[in-house]
């Protein structure tokens, strides 16, 4: 007796939401994993430099970025900061919470305005704890973050300002996923611990040789081949990284 012919399952809506979701790491879930998270997540738009928490302040909320950009800022005790860490749609914001801390001695801001979707501390504990893709994923994004956060003290030390700048501009591109988003040249400098005027005249060196476009503060890539050779090692130590541990491309 012949058999009938197998077959294929439609994706359900479930399946779509999941793959579709511009998490990444909400996106790489298996749909009754994600289905069980998402009624626990709730979207919401944060604007420039909003924070996501406070030095030594208990920690509410993790997001996942969906086109936001948030910085991780270490503090010193005369207040000034300089960015360690950039989290984009490929992460989460709040990896002291799933690491087991209720609060961290920096900072986190939003860089670049836009939407996350935020799931509270407590919540997210719990579903962190469970054996699972969410653990797994995170695990080894925690292990892409050191690499950047290790990667980036070294750069701050070793390499040009000019080098820097044309790092983050790139690593920015990576995590909004587009060529042109609003920065100004003040947040710039507080990210790369630097005057304003360094990264003004910077910023004006790039865009004599097309590299970029920055006016209204707003920065476009003109020639991204170029900005890459500009850039130092760092950017794509910490890019090969990512894209090792997560299993997704980066950009």
């Amino acid at each position: 007796m012949s058999r009938p012919a197998s077959r294929a399952r439609a994706p359900s809506a479930t399946d779509t939401a999941a793959a579709q979701h511009q998490n990444r790491i909400l996106a790489a879930l298996p749909a009754e994993e994600f289905e069980r998270l998402r009624h626990h997540l709730t979207t919401v738009t944060l604007d420039l430099k909003e924070p996501f928490w406070e030095p030594d302040q208990p920690i509410e909320y993790v997001h996942f970025p969906i086109d936001l950009v948030a910085s991780v800022l270490a503090v010193t005790e005369e207040g000034s900061s300089v960015e360690v860490g950039t989290i984009g749609n490929e992460g989460l914001v709040g990896l002291p919470v799933f690491l087991g801390a209720p609060s961290s001695p920096g900072r986190s801001v939003t860089q670049i305005a836009g939407r996350a979707d935020r799931m509270d501390a407590a919540t997210f504990r719990r579903e962190a704890r469970r054996e699972g893709a969410l653990r797994d994923l995170l695990q080894r994004y925690t292990l892409a973050f050191m690499t950047q956060v290790s990667q980036s003290t070294a750069c701050n030390r070793a390499h040009r300002a000019e080098q820097r700048l044309a790092r983050w501009i790139l690593v920015l591109r990576d995590r909004t996923g587009q060529k042109e988003f609003p920065m100004t040249q003040e947040f710039m400098a507080q990210m790369l611990g630097v005057r304003r005027a360094t990264v003004s005249e910077i910023a004006g060196q790039l865009q004599d040789e097309a590299l970029i476009s920055y006016r209204r503060g707003i920065i476009i890539l003109t020639d991204e081949a170029a900005l890459e050779r500009r850039a130092c090692e760092c950017y794509h130590i910490v890019r090969r990284e990512f894209e090792r541990l997560l299993g997704v491309p980066m950009g």
